[in-house]
């Protein structure tokens, strides 16, 4: 059985943003069975020896799966997927449009949008950097909304782990203000968000994650 490590108490602020909802979110869609090991952040359970371990630097999400351990929320959702059969196709081309897009929702949309948010949550709102930054941002979600134009989803007509990533990344780092001028991603984000997988992991998530 996959032994997952997400967090089980984290600080208030990132609570309902981390990045081990999106492992809990492929492991309901594609139905693998698997357990939970809540890390108590606040604690420094994630600065133990035994956690370093498994992840050098001590972030969550893990997974251990019978001794195959893998780190890195993007690698571990491709690994689901190839372990699986499921949320990827059979073929190169499709495969390889799934990884386009698995890498393009972890740098070229992540990068901007997370590093804007960062900015601004430490002070730094309405500052050059701030503002060259939410000029980065927006250049891209325009992009992105282009993209979406006539598709109902990122990387192939099928949902994928890419679909995934860019849902979350778009979820948990983008503020809705931000994305009020693009309908396109406004509704492919609803479309996502509304799966039922997606609404049972957050539903089971804010059950179990405590706040700091």
């Amino acid at each position: 059985m996959i032994k997952l490590y997400g967090f089980g108490r984290v600080n208030e602020g990132a609570r309902g943003n981390t990045r081990d909802l999106r492992v809990l979110w492929a492991l309901e869609e594609v139905g693998l069975p698997y357990e939970i090991v809540g890390m108590d952040h606040p604690n420094h359970d994630l600065d133990s020896p035994e956690y370093r371990a498994l992840n050098p630097f001590g972030q969550i999400p893990v997974i251990d799966d019978e001794g195959v351990v893998v780190s890195e929320s993007g690698a571990i959702l491709l690994y689901l997927a190839r372990k699986s059969g499921k949320l990827m196709p059979h073929d190169l081309a499709g495969e390889g449009q799934v990884l386009r897009w698995c890498f393009a929702a972890l740098t070229t949309i992540e990068l901007p949008v997370l590093s804007l948010w960062f900015v601004n949550l430490t002070g730094g709102k309405d500052t050059k950097p701030s503002e060259a930054l939410h000029g980065w941002a927006e250049m891209r979600l325009k992009q992105l909304d282009g993209w979406l134009t006539n598709r109902q989803f990122i990387a192939t007509e099928d949902f994928t782990v890419a679909d995934i990533l860019m849902t979350h990344v778009l979820d948990a780092g983008t503020r809705e203000e931000m994305l009020k001028s693009y309908p396109n991603v406004l509704a492919y984000r609803a479309r996502c968000t509304g799966r039922p997988a997606w609404k049972k992991t957050l539903d089971a998530y804010w059950k179990r994650v405590q706040a700091a």
